[in-house]
């Protein structure tokens, strides 16, 4: 199915959410409803050797999720006998269902639509009549990775993403670095590396601590994946708004990419990976932000830390919040003598 049928069909399900949506709120139903879909067709080979593999490890007294995992062949599983089709068999307890169903997948997942707040899109849904209709409608677009693979499921996100980033109407850039833009800063940091990122096998990481909903951090292994097969980036990333962030890793994670290094919270008063060191970083903070509301968390590090902490050299205004996550990026560069970085 190509992009533009899959987006238009999406957009379909809109329709149905007129009158008892505000437009700008199309996303928070569809964005989850897409992952959700997404995942239920990449896991419905596996899903009854996963669900005997269940039964066979509690049996034995075992936690059954390493084994599930196993089973299943993803970084995720889903341990409940329902999917997508078995919902529409019952009407009359579909919201229940729907909620046993979404929190019998794997913890990261299920971090996802807690992001999202899914449950609440689903208690709306099913006040205004609409759950069985919206389920039903997704459980019939054939989202399986035979038919729309990875890189394609990427794209038609994306669009979704743009689209309900400019119907809400958000301050420009708040949730969405125009992917041109992003290119270029992607090209400047590698330029550099031609050399050493043409090797075969080549590893490499990038951390993004603004990560948004991800753009960075897929345009930069998009890139980098198109001039070597296989080289492989791995991505890191933290982002404040659970929204957002839930994008982030339901974007990823229908990539296909591990996204246990994408962590939520502040990253300037609550730094998630505060021990790792990187390869690149690149960024769009906010700028013009002050941190206000986070000074006692970064008054305590610098006092405490100095040097061996991220604000070490001083502190700037509190209205600039941009020069903090400067020295928050130059703290994680890997030294020069393990290879430096840029």
């Amino acid at each position: 199915m190509a992009d533009s049928n899959l987006s238009a069909f999406i957009w379909s399900v809109a329709d149905l959410l007129r009158g008892d949506y505000k437009q700008s709120d199309y996303g928070k139903v569809i964005l989850p409803f897409t992952v959700l879909r997404r995942l239920d067709c990449v896991l419905e080979p596996t899903k009854a050797d996963v669900l005997e593999e269940k039964a066979l490890r509690e049996g034995q007294g075992l936690d059954p999720e390493p084994f599930m995992l196993r089973k299943a062949g993803h970084l995720f599983c889903n341990s409940s006998a329902l999917d997508m089709q078995r919902l529409m068999g019952d009407a009359d307890n579909i919201g229940e269902n729907l909620r046993s169903y979404v929190q019998a997948f794997s913890p990261a997942v299920r971090d996802i639509f807690e992001s999202f707040e899914f449950h609440l899109q689903v208690d709306r849904l099913e006040k205004a009549n609409l759950l069985y209709l919206i389920t039903e409608k997704f459980s019939q677009i054939d989202l399986h990775p035979e038919t729309v693979s990875n890189a394609e499921m990427g794209l038609v996100f994306e669009e979704l993403i743009r689209k309900f980033a400019e119907l809400s109407n958000e301050t420009a850039g708040e949730h969405f670095t125009p992917r041109e833009v992003i290119r270029l800063m992607v090209n400047l940091i590698f330029i550099e590396d031609d050399e050493a990122l043409t090797q075969p096998g080549i590893v490499r990481s990038l951390y993004d601590p603004a990560s948004g909903t991800g753009g960075m951090l897929s345009v930069a292994e998009e890139h980098l994946v198109s001039h070597n097969s296989s080289a492989r980036l791995v991505l890191s990333g933290q982002e404040l708004n659970p929204e957002s962030y839930a994008i982030c890793k339901a974007d990823m994670l229908i990539k296909g990419q591990d996204i246990n290094s994408i962590c939520f919270g502040n990253t300037l008063s609550d730094d998630q990976l505060s021990e790792e060191k990187y390869d690149y970083m690149l960024s769009n903070p906010p700028f013009g932000v002050e941190w206000k509301k986070i000074k006692k968390e970064i008054e305590a590090e610098h006092k405490a830390m100095g040097f061996a902490g991220r604000f070490g050299p001083g502190l700037p205004r509190v209205s600039d919040g941009s020069l903090l996550f400067l020295m928050h990026l130059i703290s994680k560069m890997r030294p020069a003598q393990d290879g430096g970085c840029r």
